[in-house]
């Protein structure tokens, strides 16, 4: 912990040294221009001014921003109920298997792209196998589910991790410039240092400004996708209610190619042998 803090506190002791020498430089200038004439208009900085101040650390972080935003909507469209759980698609499964329409059932899941068909479809496909393997089969297919939401959710924590870490060298950069400015002009060049400091404040704030929504997000997305599977289990549990294991014990209800066949022992012993 106290490494920790000796390393947030170096940077920050530094950057109050150059921003006090700056307006140390800048105070008597400054005095003596408005002593001599008017003050002039404070000109405010645009958006383009910030980016262009902030060095070239903004270019990475105007990256990871368009990726943030496309993250967010992708992830919140992705796991929105219409989509895992389309109601024609929960509504047309739960009458086939009311009807004891399993083949059907099986073909309807396959040709339409959902969570919850996804799910039906290698719960059905396994049950003449019998009620274990047809839940192993359905826990695997919700974790394949659960984790392809999860792996795009969580790009937006490595860029809520990644972006601080760019403006922090960003920081540093700007650190070193403006003591490469102070070794080689001494104090007598505010303007410069100045520069450098901006460049500092400005790669930093940019690089929050990013992280903050991008884990607010993620932490968002996580609690949905825990939402939406418990729904898609919750619904694929009641269709699995009561299944006739039994009746289709041994029968083939998917078109699934099964490569696990009876032994041949005389294959091994008719081989011809090098």
């Amino acid at each position: 912990m106290k490494t920790t803090l000796r390393s947030l506190l170096t940077p920050t002791l530094a950057l109050a040294l150059l921003t006090a020498l700056a307006c140390a430089q800048e105070a008597a200038p400054a005095a003596a221009a408005a002593a001599a004439a008017p003050a002039a208009t404070h000109t405010k900085k645009t958006l383009m001014d910030l980016f262009h101040e902030g060095g070239w650390v903004m270019y990475p972080i105007a990256i990871a921003s368009v990726a943030m935003i496309w993250f967010i909507v992708q992830g919140f469209i992705n796991t929105s109920r219409k989509r895992l759980l389309p109601i024609e698609h929960v509504t047309q499964l739960r009458e086939l298997f009311k009807a004891g329409n399993y083949v059907g059932a099986y073909a309807f899941a396959k040709s339409n792209a959902s969570p919850i068909c996804d799910v039906v479809r290698a719960g059905v496909a396994l049950a003449p196998d019998g009620k274990n393997m047809t839940e192993e089969s359905i826990v695997s297919e919700i974790t394949r589910v659960q984790g392809d939401l999860m792996g795009s959710a969580s790009y937006l924590s490595v860029i809520g991790v990644c972006t601080p870490m760019i403006g922090l060298t960003g920081t540093v950069t700007g650190m070193m410039s403006a003591f490469e400015t102070l070794s080689s002009s001494g104090v007598g060049d505010p303007s410069k240092l100045s520069g450098a400091i901006g460049e500092v404040l400005v790669a930093t704030a940019s690089g929050l400004f990013i992280a903050i929504p991008a884990f607010i997000a993620y932490y968002l997305l996580r609690n949905r996708i825990s939402n939406g599977i418990h729904d898609v289990q919750e619904v694929v549990g009641g269709l699995f209610r009561s299944f006739p294991y039994e009746e289709v014990s041994g029968r083939k209800i998917g078109d699934e190619e099964i490569y696990a066949a009876k032994p041949d022992w005389n294959a091994a012993a008719s081989q011809p042998q090098a």
